[in-house]
C-alpha cells in the first residue's frame, strides 16, 4: 500500500494471511474479490500487524482526501521532484513520494488528468496539498470554492478534525483581546476589585464615625 493512509505504513511489507508472510496458508483457489474483501476487512478494522498503523478516525479521512493530491504529485514534489526517484526501493512500479507523480502518470494517465482537475477546480495547492484561501468575492456573485465535496471538507478540517469556522472564532477572539486594553480583558476581575474595595472603604468611614 504506496499512498498514506493511516491504517498501514506506506510501501512496506504486510503480515497477513494472504501475503508473503504466511505462504502456507495461502489458499490458490482464492480470487482477487476474495483477496480484496479480506483485505478490506483488514483495514477497516483495528487488528494490529507488521506493517500497520492506527490512527485517528479524523487523521485517516484526512489522508484519504489527501489520496487524489499525494498520488498525482508525488507528495507534493510535483513541482521539484527528487533526482533519480521514479520507482520505489521495495519494488518495480510502486508509486513513491518524491518521484513527482511520475508513476501513478505513466499507470493511470486518465486517473491523474482527473485528479489535476480537481485539484484546480477546488484550489487545493499542488505543493502542500492544503485547499487555499478563497479569492475576494465578486460583488453579486458566490465564492469561487464553495464546495461540499466530503474530501475537500476534510482537506479543510485538517488531521485533528478543527474546522475552518472554529480556527476562524479562535482568531477573532485572539483579535478581539489584542485590541483590548489589560481592564477590557478583565472585566469582571476589575469589578470584583471595585466592589471588595467599597465595601473596605464603608466599613473604615462607619468604624471611624462611631468612634467619634
Amino acid at each position: 500500500m504506496h499512498t498514506p493512509s493511516g491504517r498501514f505504513q506506506p510501501s512496506t511489507r504486510l503480515c497477513l494471511s494472504i501475503s508473503d508472510f504466511h505462504p502456507k496458508s495461502f489458499n490458490p483457489a482464492w480470487e482477487v474479490s476474495t483477496i480484496l474483501i479480506g483485505l478490506m476487512s483488514f483495514m477497516t478494522s483495528d487488528e494490529m500487524t507488521t506493517g500497520s498503523l492506527s490512527a485517528g478516525e479524523n487523521e485517516r479521512k484526512w489522508l484519504a482526501a489527501r489520496s487524489r493530491w499525494w498520488n498525482s504529485t508525488g507528495g507534493g514534489s510535483s513541482t521539484n521532484p527528487t533526482k533519480g526517484n521514479t520507482a520505489s526501493i521495495r519494488g518495480v512500479g510502486a508509486v513513491k513520494a518524491g518521484d513527482g507523480g511520475v508513476k501513478f502518470r505513466a499507470e493511470w494517465p486518465e486517473l491523474d488528468e482527473e485528479n489535476w482537475t480537481w485539484m484546480q477546480r477546488n484550489r487545493v495547492d499542488a505543493a502542500t496539498g492544503r485547499v487555499l484561501p478563497d479569492p475576494p468575492q465578486v460583488e453579486g456573485g458566490e465564492s469561487a470554492n464553495k464546495t461540499c465535496d466530503p474530501q475537500v471538507v476534510a482537506l479543510r478540517r485538517g488531521p485533528g478534525g478543527m474546522g475552518t469556522h472554529a480556527v476562524l472564532g479562535d482568531a477573532g477572539r485572539a483579535a478581539r483581546q489584542a485590541g483590548q486594553g489589560w481592564v477590557g480583558r478583565h472585566k469582571l476581575l476589575v469589578a470584583g476589585a471595585v466592589l471588595i474595595g467599597w465595601v473596605l472603604l464603608t466599613r473604615l468611614v462607619n468604624g471611624g464615625g462611631n468612634e467619634v
